[in-house]
């Protein structure tokens, strides 16, 4: 019979990305182009996609959803996530990957275009000589040398800005409250209120998300506080600056000026108030130009086009925005493989449903963010259990669906080795469970450390087979002659008791998987409290 091709995940692109993006992919995908904006078209394209990839136009919403059943990631190329419905995709399982950084850069090199073109007046006398006049007098500026610049936002971008605009010697000062002021210091700048920082100000950059508390929050109280010679630039979100409160306090001469390359409607209305402030002479605006240069696209192509193949790779990623997880820490990350295993021996060994988990780790660990390790362990412990696919987005609707409590314990205190990671669970019997695992050697070898009181230390294979029964004479010699009459390889094994006659744990590793049969004869032979087969489906 000849060879079947494999079938290659799809990839939808609904925009167009740089090649750089399409080179990313690489060639293990089967890569489909789309008019995002073309409904219809998009709706027909989504039916056997597993990842679209999107800029800004295209609309991914609880409606495109319902017509992509086979999709496990949305990419938008870029930072904003306006026009994907978040909500949606995580209640159907589909995770929402961006761009965070790829357009850092960019923005905070346009803030600074900006505040120079606002200075020195390039756009006004760019068009003034444009027309064939020379007036040299009329377009006096003022240097940055020594003014006070506000950052508002002192995260990413307001840092760049923050860094830029040191070299011009200014004196930078900022309102971030969730900024420390060693942090500020290593920065170069100085941490003030609000209050503070719009008062003292020449120049006023903001550079926060926009949320219910951001929106409006520099309107006509932070104008008329502001010094006459001030100006104020957004390249962040349209409607942080409240756009009426501005063209009035332009218009007034409460302010000289503003720098606008977002607004509350884009392109703005020809009736609306973002209209009015581009008639405006002292205005400087662009059309939403923070990300719109060819590094910028390609960084955030290329960042998307690499969470894609994660993803669909089962892997963890670290920019999906609807994941409990965030940047993995090197140390933190090998980790992951093996809760997500122990998790998967967890559901196999339990006896009935879970209720309560526990994720306790132990050890050097804590001195990193292991929050993503909770993750980890739910998406092990479903993995076998459910029809659905489980993915780390859906794992913790899992849980909560099933009415599983989650916590994540942590200590420092390991006692044999380095890191410890138990899975202790509570079962609706009344029962608990509980797993251990670590990593050990140069190789960080996956191992099974413990189960429940019973240590052992095995690494973790693809083929286990757990028993527990009472202790006594000729039962490895009972197990070991059924399972080599049936041709299965014992590769490895570890038995653990308490004390002669009590209870007994063998552990075993086989070179393959058993028949149901051969489990219930050896399980009765023994007489087993408890039989179960492992097996570890790839993470």
């Amino acid at each position: 019979m000849p060879n079947q091709t494999a079938i290659k995940p799809v990839v939808l692109l609904a925009e167009v990305l740089s090649p750089a993006t399409i080179e990313a992919l690489g060639p293990d995908f089967d890569v489909r182009d789309v008019d995002g904006t073309d409904r219809e078209a998009l709706f027909a394209a989504l039916a056997d996609a597993d990842a679209v990839l999107v800029r800004s136009a295209t609309r991914i919403d609880a409606e495109a959803l319902s017509h992509a059943p086979r999709l496990k990631v949305v990419a938008r190329a870029g930072v904003g996530l306006d026009n994907v419905d978040i909500k949606a995709a995580t209640t159907a399982g589909v995770m929402v990957v961006n761009a965070p950084t790829s357009n850092i850069v960019s923005a905070a090199e346009l803030t600074v275009g900006h505040i120079l073109s606002l200075a020195r007046r390039i756009p006004a006398a760019h068009a003034s000589l444009s027309q064939g006049a020379w007036k040299r007098s009329s377009f006096t500026g003022a240097e940055l040398f020594e003014k006070t610049v506000g950052i508002i936002g002192l995260g990413r971008i307001g840092a760049l800005v923050a860094a830029r605009l040191n070299a011009f010697d200014m004196r930078v000062i900022a309102y971030d409250p969730y900024v420390t002021s060693a942090r500020a210091q290593q920065l170069g700048v100085q941490l003030v209120t609000l209050e503070e920082l719009v008062a003292e100000a020449d120049f006023l950059t903001i550079h926060m998300p926009k949320t219910p508390e951001t929106t409006g929050m520099i309107g006509a109280e932070q104008f008329a506080a502001m010094k006459p010679t001030a100006f104020v630039v957004n390249v962040a979100r349209g409607g942080l600056i409240d756009e009426a409160d501005l063209h009035e306090a332009l218009v007034a001469g409460e302010i000289a000026g503003a720098g606008l390359d977002v607004f509350t409607s884009e392109p703005p209305a020809e009736d609306s108030t973002a209209r009015a402030l581009l008639d405006l002479p002292n205005v400087v605006v662009t059309p939403h130009l923070g990300a719109s240069t060819e590094e910028a696209q390609e960084k955030a192509g290329v960042s998307v086009a690499r969470s894609v193949r994660l993803a669909l790779g089962g892997d963890l990623v670290p920019d999906a925005v609807n994941v409990a997880g965030g940047v993995i820490d090197p140390y933190v990350r090998p980790g992951i493989a093996l809760v997500e295993k122990l998790g998967q021996i967890f559901s196999a060994l339990a006896q009935a449903p879970l209720t309560s988990l526990d994720v306790e780790v132990h050890g050097e660990l804590n001195n990193y963010d292991v929050s993503v390790l909770r993750l980890a362990a739910l998406k092990g412990v479903f993995t076998n259990i459910v029809s659905e696919t489980v993915s780390y987005v859906n794992a913790p609707l899992l849980a909560e669906q099933r009415g599983v409590a989650v916590r994540l314990l942590q200590d420092e205190i390991s006692e044999e080795y380095r890191n410890v990671i138990t899975l202790r669970g509570a079962l609706s019997d009344g029962s608990q469970l509980a797993v251990s695992g670590t990593l050990t050697g140069p190789k960080q070898i996956e191992k099974l450390v413990a189960i429940n009181e019973h240590a052992i230390e095995l690494p973790i294979e693809k083929h286990h087979v757990v028993m527990l029964y009472t202790d006594r004479p000729g039962i490895v010699a009972v197990y070991g002659q059924k399972f080599g009459d049936a041709g299965i390889n014992i590769a490895g094994m570890q038995i653990a008791r308490q004390a002669a006659g009590a209870q007994a744990l063998s552990a075993l590793t086989l070179d393959s998987p058993v028949s149901d049969e051969l489990l219930e004869d050896v399980s009765a032979a023994i007489e087993a409290d408890l039989f179960r087969q492992i097996e570890i489906t790839e993470v």
